[in-house]
Formats: structure tokens, sequence, C-alpha cells
């Protein structure tokens, strides 16, 4: 039977007794319905995971003893952000759970004028909450050890702007370059998918000025959530650790 492997928010040290964060207690008591004396892998994404054993379990609250340090690596050699257009419904929390089970660094949602969602204030930070604990939840399905960064959302101009050394990438249908035929990402990669009405002509000439290189991924048209997925586990495969 696979052992649990659980996000904890903090400081984990050998063979202290630890009381695990409410968020990895309540997925103990309430979700797994485990016990004393069972085994769990605590990460808290410094790299590396923590056997523990549960040595007290109550409603609200479970502490553990902290047993074994195994150094586990399972991130990519490629590092790569996604710029993801904002999506409508469960389309923006699908895209961010499957980027992270395939190894994405970082996710920074952005703002363009296509996007069909509109979010400011407190309801954008309570959104943005939920993105990262999606992203956290995901790294626990897949056993990585990192969590992937879920960036503040901005508009498409202030992403385009920021100072990189990594590859940028960008979709177009009609692009001369396939994922083959792009320079290896030594520095890492950068790429920028649209929402459900892609992106503008003005947008598009905006990603060109600021360094994007175009690519097709075929003949096809794909939905926003789709293309994300397909362009990471193609560069993957590619530049990656997918076999």
């Amino acid at each position: 039977m696979r052992i649990p492997h659980i996000y904890q928010s903090s400081e984990i040290s050998l063979h202290e007794t630890l009381a695990l964060c409410s968020d990895a207690a309540g997925h103990i008591t309430r979700v797994l319905r485990m016990g004393i004396g069972d085994k769990i892998s605590l990460f808290n994404g410094d790299g590396g995971e923590y056997l523990c054993e549960l040595v007290e379990v109550n409603k609200k609250t479970a502490s553990v003893k902290v047993i074994e340090f195994i150094n586990k690596d399972v991130e990519s050699p490629l590092k790569i952000h996604l710029g993801q257009g904002i999506s409508r419904g469960d389309k923006m929390d699908f895209t961010i759970q499957k980027s992270v089970e395939l190894g994405v660094t970082e996710i920074t949602p952005i703002f363009t004028e296509r996007c069909g969602v509109k979010l400011s204030g407190e309801r954008l930070a309570k959104k943005h909450q939920q993105w990262q604990k999606i992203a956290i939840a995901a790294a626990e399905q897949s056993g990585r050890n990192f969590v992937t960064k879920i960036h503040e959302p901005i508009k498409i101009d202030l992403w385009l702007e920021q100072a990189s050394d990594e590859l940028k990438v960008t979709l177009h249908p009609r692009a001369e370059h396939s994922i083959k035929t792009i320079p290896n990402p030594m520095a890492g990669l950068r790429f920028i998918v649209g929402p459900e009405g892609g992106f503008t002509d003005a947008e598009m000439i905006k990603t060109k000025n600021s360094g994007f290189i175009d690519i097709r991924l075929g003949p096809r048209v794909l939905r926003t959530e789709t293309a994300a997925l397909t362009v990471l586990s193609a560069l993957q495969l590619e530049f990656g650790d997918l076999a």
C-alpha cells in the first residue's frame, strides 16, 4: 500500500514530534481516516521527504514522529514557467492540476483581452489561494517534493515585460517552428497560452516583440486546457524527463 505523501507548511527535523498543519491534519483525520502507528511521508517544498509515524490523532489535529529523511528527487531538469490565460469554470483548475503533475515549475495566471473571467480584490485573492492549494494537492498526488509556485494573476503586458533569460515560446497555428526545431532551453523555458478565445492580433504582436518564438503543435486547433498540457508533455519528452 502506498504511503500517503502530504505537504507540511513548516520546517521538519529528524526525530522531532511535529504537529501537522491544519490542512495536513484535516486530510489525515477526515479523508484518509488514519490512526496512531500509521506511516505517512511529509514534504515541505525544500527538497526530499520525511518518513513519519502518527503518534496522536484527534478530530481536527494530528502529530507525527519524524523517523527518516529520504533524499528523493523526481523534478524535471527542464524548468518551465507557464503563463496561462485565465479560463472559465473549472478549466483553469484542471490546467493547473495537470501542469503540476507534468512537472511545471511556475505558473502565472494571466488576464488577456479575451479573458472571460472578471476577478479583483478579495475574490481574486481567494481564487489565487485556491489555485495554490490545487498545486499543492497535485504535488502530493504525483509524488513531487517541490511545490509549483502559482504567482499572483497579472495582465499580459506586465508578464511579457518581465526580464528573463529563459527561452520564450507561444503557440500559433501558422508558425514556422515546432518544438523539435527550437533550441535547447538550457536556461529554462517560459511559454504563454491564451484563454478560450485565444489571443488578439495585437497580443500576438506583443509576444513577438517581447522575444517569443511562435511554435505550432499540428494542424488541429486545441482548446486552451489541451494546448497547455500538450505543450508541456512535448517539451518534457524533447528536453525533460518523459521517456
